[in-house]
C-alpha cells in the first residue's frame, strides 16, 4: 500500500514546498525534503542516517556554496526521518537543535498531523538557519525547492 497518497495531497506537497521556498527567501541555507515509502533494497541494511546522506549527495545537495543544506529525509513504512546537515550549518548549529526539531516533528506525526509536522520542521529549520546562516546580499537559490516523493 502507498502510504504517501493518503498523507500527502497533491495541494499538501505545495504548501511544504512553499514553506521551504519561504525559508530559503529569509535565511542563507538550502532545504531539500523528500518523503519516500519504503527503503530500496540495497538500502534495507544501512540507518536512515546513511541512507540520508546518500540522498543527500544524490539531490546534489553537497554543492551548495558554502555547505549550507540540509535534508529532511521521511521512510514512511519504516517510521523513520533524519534530518541531515552539510558541515557549514554542523559547524554553527548544536547537534541537539537537531533533536528538538525532531522531537517536535515525532510528536505532529504521532498525532496524525503529519502536514502540520512537516511544515513545522521546514519553519524550525529556518529559525536556525536565519539565526546561524542569515541571508545574504549575493544569495540565490541553488535547488529546486519541490518536495522529492519516491
Amino acid at each position: 500500500m502507498n502510504l504517501v497518497k493518503p498523507l500527502l495531497r497533491r495541494s499538501d506537497l505545495a504548501a511544504v514546498s512553499e514553506a521551504v521556498a519561504t525559508a530559503e527567501r529569509e535565511t542563507g541555507g538550502e532545504i531539500r525534503v523528500e518523503v519516500r515509502q519504503r527503503r530500496t533494497r540495497e538500502e534495507r541494511p544501512m540507518s536512515i542516517e546513511q541512507i540520508a546522506r546518500r540522498e543527500f549527495e544524490s539531490l546534489g545537495m553537497a554543492r551548495t556554496k558554502d555547505r549550507i543544506g540540509i535534508l529532511l529525509l521521511l521512510m514512511l513504512e519504516d517510521r523513520e526521518f533524519c534530518i541531515f546537515a552539510d558541515e557549514g550549518i554542523h559547524a554553527r548549529v548544536e547537534s541537539d537543535t537537531w533533536t528538538r526539531i525532531a522531537t517536535h516533528m515525532s510528536d505532529r506525526f504521532s498525532r496524525g498531523q503529519f502536514l502540520d509536522g512537516l511544515l513545522d520542521a521546514v519553519r524550525d529549520v529556518a529559525d536556525v538557519l536565519r539565526l546561524h546562516i542569515p541571508r545574504r546580499q549575493d544569495d540565490r537559490n541553488e535547488l529546486p525547492n519541490d518536495v522529492v516523493v519516491r
